[in-house]
């Protein structure tokens, strides 16, 4: 596993495994199994309805917490800081741990919810620097957050959010967004990796991955990583959960990577920050 530093000083590995939508047996079983199989990065949400399932794969592994990153985020509808204190002690509860190593805020408050959503988005980031400073959370970060919600944060933030996560893969991979969190020291995660199972049916992306013979999954992956991406898949497959994890002993050609960031969009999930409530997800 690599890891990549962030600009708190915490480290994360570059690959991670995501719990969205896993039932209650499923995240059980399969962060049990991704933790034993070398994952240390586990990523879920409040919204998720699973942070138990993952509290409780976490401890029926053989792996120690203080070798676990588990990341959690608050819901768009309970921003703000009183919400935002009581989300988080849910999701602590839920998880059953002392601490979270990385809360993030899960979509920016907008326009349409929020008649004040520069001050939402800050008194939400407010409590979120408390619980850092009392030591309940390592790092803190956002998700879904564009340019402009990023600087309006810039604005009353004590401390630079550290990531921020994002749909990122193979034909849509918000290059403008990617650039601008790089020039601010924020490591982009991504979600949805293998968009939405669309990379599958790819012929450009099956001839590259067959040249290093590797998987389409794999080669999507790697090709976050090239990107110094965080990428958190999801699999409750035994096969796939280990497959997933061989992608740090080949590289791409700068040619390869251009190919693949050239990739016309492409399994796009149609999520949008300021356009919620339009969408459910």
């Amino acid at each position: 596993m690599e890891y990549i530093t962030l600009n708190d000083g915490n480290s994360l590995p570059l690959l991670g495994f995501g719990t969205y939508k896993a039932s209650e047996e499923e995240a059980i079983e399969s962060v049990k199994l991704a933790l034993e199989k070398g994952y240390r990065l586990l990523d879920t949400a409040a919204r998720y309805n699973n942070e138990e399932a993952v509290g409780k794969g976490i401890r029926q592994s053989k792996v120690a917490r203080d070798e676990i990153i588990v990341a959690t985020k608050v819901w768009r509808e309970t921003l703000g800081y009183d919400n935002t204190m009581k989300a988080f002690e849910t999701s602590l509860k839920k998880l059953n741990l002392d601490y979270i190593d990385l809360y993030l805020i899960h979509w920016p408050a907008n326009a349409k919810n929020y008649s004040k959503w520069q001050e939402v988005n800050a008194e939400t980031w407010r409590a979120m620097e408390e619980l850092q400073d009392q030591g309940l959370i390592k790092s803190i970060g956002v998700s879904n957050f564009w340019e402009e919600h990023l600087d309006a944060l810039f604005e009353t933030a004590n401390v630079k959010p550290a990531v921020n996560q994002i749909e990122f893969h193979p034909g849509y991979w918000q290059p403008e967004l990617t650039q601008f969190c790089r020039d601010h020291d924020i490591v982009i995660e991504g979600w949805s990796p293998l968009a939405r199972g669309k990379v599958f049916g790819n012929d450009l992306l099956k001839q590259i991955a067959e040249r290093h013979q590797k998987s389409v999954s794999q080669l999507c992956l790697r090709w976050a990583l090239e990107h110094g991406v965080i990428s958190i898949p999801k699999s409750t497959t035994p096969e796939r959960i280990e497959e997933n994890l061989h992608i740090f002993d080949f590289i791409l050609t700068a040619e390869e990577i251009q190919a693949i960031n050239d990739i016309p969009e492409m399994g796009f999930s149609g999520e949008l920050p300021n356009n919620w409530p339009d969408r459910s997800s």
